[in-house]
């Protein structure tokens, strides 16, 4: 069941009427719609999931979002624009959360040598130390997973598989546009 009110049928108008191919569009429509939903429901979760770790540990100095970033960054090296490309930042304010972690001795900066605009970040000892508790949590998460039977191996590769083909559409779509 759809969250979404009933859309209007997107081949209202056409020549050729066709019952069975409008039930499909429809339904592919709302399946769609729920699907957005639910990626957009799992992220909060997953933000959700990890800030209530960081309070079980009394690590209340950072939120899940920065939590989240030092994770992804890992043992790299990187740019503030690569955070983005990379795929370690889906927010819109990465200059405000790399300055916080920076002031907070979870992130380390220095101008690029080469490029003085440039900025390069990396994780500190402090940072190392998030990085690992959110490890620890996702390998403790991927454990659960299986051991509840609530996906093995071969299904969450398919759902991967679908989601990576709808980034490539959308990501079509964005380019396409310009």
């Amino acid at each position: 069941m759809s969250i979404h009110s009933e859309m209007s049928n997107p081949n209202e108008g056409s020549a050729k009427p066709d019952g069975m191919a409008d039930a499909r569009s429809m339904a592919f429509m709302n399946t769609y719609l729920d699907a957005l939903t639910l990626v957009e429901r799992l992220h909060r979760l997953l933000l959700d999931v990890i800030k209530d770790e960081f309070e079980r540990l009394g690590l209340l100095e950072i939120n899940a979002v920065q939590g989240l970033l030092l994770f992804n960054v890992g043992d790299n090296e990187v740019t503030a624009g690569e955070l983005k490309s990379r795929g370690y930042y889906q927010g819109s304010n990465v200059s405000y959360n790399l300055k916080k972690l920076v002031e907070a001795g979870y992130m380390h900066h220095e101008r690029s040598e080469i490029d003085r605009r440039s900025v390069r970040v990396r994780l500190t000892e402090k940072g190392r130390g998030v990085h690992a508790v959110v490890g620890r949590l996702f390998r403790t998460h991927s454990e659960g997973l299986v051991e509840r039977q609530v996906v093995d191996h071969d299904g969450l590769e398919d759902i991967t598989s679908a989601l990576r083909r709808v980034e490539r559409y959308w990501a079509d779509q964005i380019r396409y546009i310009y």
